[in-house]
């Protein structure tokens, strides 16, 4: 029922049968009263007219008795009359029903209607007198004096008097017509308000579901238009309203894949931000960078960003201008460029866009380290060169012995200069991914213990103890590039042996981990020193650059060893303590367990 009156249709309803019910009200009340009026009216002119009709009865006829059968038939059965030809004398009487008598004494006593004989005019008076049907109840009547004039001069008067509930019995019989009459239009006007609120809102209640189906996101919804006039109008902007959203959602939806995909391949960090510096948009890279500075910064801050970066978004939000920056936050360096975002004129945000320039910085510091490195490498071995040529160019030397010296250096720097370009070309090579791999399925032990032998002889003549131990089956293979295996491990036994003095040993060992096949080079020398070890796979990182320039090295053996070891899937790492030894250790996947 509830649903009825909160609903269109029912307020429509309402509204109809309230402004109907108040319109029949009105007419109602008037129409009584017209009616009412009219009655009395009516009843007034009848007796007025049968007053009239007795007087010229009463004129034409001398007898009496005539004359009173002519007046019976003239009256109505609710009507009586009293003939008086003089004052308080009553001469005819005409009357039906109880307390003649009693209404005949009361009429001619009356002190107003006795005036007729003096005014010649007829009086109209309203009268309780005794009933006609009870002889113990009173009835209102309405009582006509009229005079009786005989050739113009008066003979008395007529009395008229007739019941009111004759007229009140026709005003109830004409009020219930009327309330008939209204009820049948009450229920008419109801049935067809219904008729035609529901008419009229059974579109409405289809917009209705129409528009909770378009809050669901179903676009495809359409309304039928039957119709021609503003309902129908309203049903076809509906249609066009649902393609439109259609369309513009799925150019939004469009432009937000778009963006997401924009955002997401971008290997910047963004992060958008609103007035209070809370974060409303971020990329896979700005969220790994914020999780990056939750670790580093802490919980106890309360804030996601570094204090740095809080102070130039706090800046661009107040100022309304672009900052362009690089600056240094938490040991990393960032190029921070914000922009302010404007909803009109306002400013509503920021969007901040953050580009990791720590490797960057550390490869500029790379390449100036590799040219400084490369100028003192070879700077050297072209002095040497340049000083013993111009040494033999003038003659100096004053033996053969000293000619062959001279000479052997100059071989040797040859050989030095020799190797660290073809060290370079083949780093060069390998970090832009252009050395190819010949792999081959071969049996690993067999492989290392053959490498390792080729220094027994070298071992030897430096007093160096030399042993390969391997603890895997020698049926174990694994796919490698035998001949850059062997360019890792040619490395790392002949730096165990040049560190390692007279007395010590070295142990090249085989053993099985898990899916990979493990070999450590482990020597007995002076060690690497702790600060020096996250450095010692860098180009031209030397931990002891004096005794490392006395035994030839270039620095860039381990740089190779670990990009060979990495283009074959595998992991070299280091160990070492001082005056104890050190082992390098390298890793190579087995494919065929």
């Amino acid at each position: 029922m509830n649903r009825i009156w909160n609903s269109v249709v029912g307020k429509l309803w309402v509204t109809i049968l309230l402004l109907v019910s108040f319109v029949l009200f009105i007419i109602t009340i008037l129409m009584l009263e017209f009616l009412g009026n009219y009655h009395s009216q009516q009843a007034e002119a009848s007796l007025r007219q049968e007053a009239g009709t007795i007087a010229r009865i009463v004129n034409e006829h001398e007898d009496m008795d005539t004359s009173l059968v002519i007046i019976s038939g003239i009256l109505g059965p609710a009507t009586n009359a009293l003939i008086a030809k003089e004052p308080h004398e009553v001469s005819l009487t005409l009357h039906e029903g109880e307390n003649g008598e009693a209404i005949k004494q009361q009429i001619i006593n009356d002190k107003t209607l006795v005036n007729v004989f003096e005014t010649s005019q007829p009086i109209l008076k309203e009268m309780i007198l005794p009933s006609l049907k009870n002889k113990d109840q009173m009835e209102s009547f309405i009582v006509l004096a009229s005079p009786l004039n005989v050739e113009n001069e008066l003979h008395g008067a007529v009395f008229i008097y007739q019941s009111l509930d004759v007229i009140q019995q026709t005003t109830k019989e004409t009020t219930n017509i009327v309330f008939l009459s209204a009820f049948i239009a009450f229920m008419l006007t109801t049935f067809f308000a219904f008729f035609l609120s529901t008419r009229i809102t059974s579109p409405l209640r289809k917009m209705r579901e129409a528009a909770f189906e378009l809050s669901k996101g179903n676009f495809d919804t359409k309304l039928p238009t039957l119709q021609n006039d503003e309902i129908g109008q309203l049903a076809t902007a509906f249609n066009q309203m649902g393609r439109q959203l259609k369309h513009h959602l799925e150019v939004i939806n469009q432009e937000k894949e778009q963006l997401s995909s924009i955002l997401t391949s971008m290997t910047d960090a963004v992060i958008t931000f609103n007035r209070n510096h809370t974060i409303l948009i971020s990329n896979s890279q700005a969220d790994k960078l914020l999780q990056k500075w939750f670790f580093s910064i802490g919980t106890n801050k309360g804030q996601p960003i570094p204090i740095e970066l809080d102070h130039m978004l706090d800046h661009v939000l107040h100022l309304e201008e672009e900052i362009n920056e690089e600056l240094e936050m938490e040991g990393n360096y960032y190029a921070i460029s914000i922009t302010p975002l404007y909803s009109g004129t306002a400013i509503r945000g920021a969007v901040a866009v953050l580009r990791d320039m720590t490797e960057q910085h550390r490869l500029d510091h790379l390449r100036s380290d590799f040219i400084a490195n490369v100028s003192h490498e070879l700077r050297t071995p072209i002095a040497m060169l340049q000083g013993y040529s111009e040494a033999l160019l003038d003659n100096v030397v004053s033996s053969e012995e000293e000619r062959d010296e001279m000479m052997k250096i100059i071989y040797e720097e040859s050989q030095r200069m020799g190797r660290l370009v073809t060290d370079l070309l083949d780093l060069a090579r390998m970090e832009s991914g252009r050395m190819r791999l010949y792999k081959e399925q071969l049996e690993v032990a067999k492989v290392i213990e053959r490498i390792t032998q080729k220094f027994a002889q070298v071992a030897r003549e430096s007093n160096i103890l030399l042993t390969f131990e391997t603890l895997v089956s020698p049926q174990l293979t694994a796919e490698i590039d035998e001949d850059r295996i062997e360019q890792v491990l040619t490395n790392l036994i002949d730096n165990a042996i040049r560190h390692t003095a007279n007395k010590g040993k070295v142990t090249v060992r085989v053993e099985k981990h898990n899916a990979f096949v493990k070999i450590s080079v482990e020597d007995t020398g002076s060690g690497i020193p702790a600060e020096d070890i996250p450095y010692i796979f860098e180009r031209f990182y030397k931990a002891d650059k004096s005794r490392t320039r006395s035994v030839g090295g270039t620095g860039l053996g381990l740089a190779i060893a670990k990009n060979m070891v990495e283009a074959h899937d595998g992991v070299i790492t280091v160990k070492s303590k001082g005056n104890i030894g050190t082992t390098f250790t390298f890793t190579l996947p087995i494919k065929n367990l």
